[in-house]
Formats: C-alpha cells, structure tokens, sequence
C-alpha cells in the first residue's frame, strides 16, 4: 500500500476565531492529499479532465479528533482505501504540529463523461490507472 504524504502550512486565513482550522479546510487538504496521491502514482488528474472524464465525490466521511492550529503544519497522509475498477474511496490521515491524529476521513468517487455525468468504466477508459491502483489499494 502506498501512503502519500503532503505537508501543509497552517495559514491564518485557515483558521476561525479561536486559531483553530475551519471545519471546511481540511476538504481542501484531502483534495491536496488525493492530487499527490494521484502524482506519486505518475498521473496527472487534469489529464483526465482535458479529456472529458471528472470524478465527483459521491461520499464523504470525517471524523474530527483534535484541532490543527495557526502555525503549525500539517501532515495529509492519503491512499487508496477500496477500488473496484468504477469506484475509488480515498482514506485520509491528518496531523497536527505536535503529531497527533487531527482528523481521519474517506472520500468516495466514481469517473464520470463530463457531458453526460454517466459513469465510465476505469478499467477500461484507463487500463495503466487501473492497474496502478490495484497494486496500490489497502490490502484486506
């Protein structure tokens, strides 16, 4: 199984009143998280994009533990949870500065054709991501 990592600096505009990261910040650092997975892998998502295929989120899941603050960074570790050739659930992992788990969290997506939002067939629109994420999937 293959864990990316993503480093990310804690920006006051992150955060609420009390120097604790909005709720809503770490949707964008799983998104940051699952592009650096996508990279690690050799691809490039907006590849996919100029070629007509999006993949929205049709599930998401976070659990809150402990609060990230202003200043500190944050590490995103992100892999690929489950892949059936249509669908990917990505897992997520966040730390704050002092290396506490800050958030666990899985978002689920499935390819669609942009014109249509019908869903494709990874396996076989994309055999090489296919195959990468087979081999990169959490083992059960």
């Amino acid at each position: 199984m293959h864990v990316a990592e993503t480093t990310i600096q804690v920006r006051y505009a992150e955060t609420d009143q009390m120097g604790v990261v909005y709720h809503a910040n770490y949707l964008v650092w799983m998104e940051l998280g699952r592009t650096k997975l996508i990279e690690d892998l050799g691809f490039v998502y907006a590849q996919i994009e100029k070629g007509g295929i999006l993949s929205p989120v049709i599930d998401l899941n976070i659990q809150y533990k402990t609060p990230v603050r202003y200043g500190e960074n944050a590490l995103v570790k992100t892999w690929v949870e489950e892949y059936d050739g249509l669908r990917i659930t990505y897992a997520y992992e966040i730390y704050n500065g002092q290396n506490q788990l800050a958030i666990i969290g899985q978002s689920k997506h499935v390819c669609v054709k942009k014109d249509s939002f019908r869903p494709i067939s990874i396996k076989r629109m994309f055999p090489e991501w296919h195959i990468a994420y087979e081999k990169v999937k959490k083992q059960k």
